[in-house]
């Protein structure tokens, strides 16, 4: 298993962190512009990541205040999932951390990893950016 993450603060309360990132229809503010045909309800997404792939995401588990889990609604091109953790800092701050697991042979890490690192990257940039 491939574990890639990255964290950041984002000066906001939690309730206020998970309530956005617990809705897929926000998530689109936190792709980069190499995603395109973004579709999402509360619960799913569907996207194609240019010259890859067509993904669709649903969410399999919310744990309030502290874990949204995402996974492939349909094949993937290999078993992946997607966690935001949130963890209170104090009443005005809290840490976003994104992880994506993936079930990567060799060959599919090295290609990859460093795009999904620098989804993960571009994510939390984004989420502190929005929220602050």
């Amino acid at each position: 298993m491939t574990i890639i993450q990255n964290s950041c603060i984002v000066n906001k309360p939690i309730e206020e962190v998970y309530e956005f990132l617990q809705d897929l229809n926000n998530h689109e503010q936190l792709m980069p512009d190499n995603i395109y045909n973004w579709s999402s309800t509360k619960d799913e997404a569907r996207f194609t990541i240019k010259n890859m792939a067509k993904l669709s995401l649903k969410i399999s588990q919310r744990i309030e205040n502290q874990e949204v889990v995402c996974v492939p609604l349909e094949e993937a091109p290999f078993e992946i999932t997607l966690r935001w953790k949130t963890q209170q800092e104090s009443s005005e701050v809290t840490k976003a951390t994104f992880v994506i697991e993936a079930q990567l042979n060799m060959m599919m890490k090295m290609m990859a990893a460093g795009p999904l690192q620098k989804l993960a990257d571009h994510q939390v940039a984004r989420l502190k950016e929005i929220l602050g």
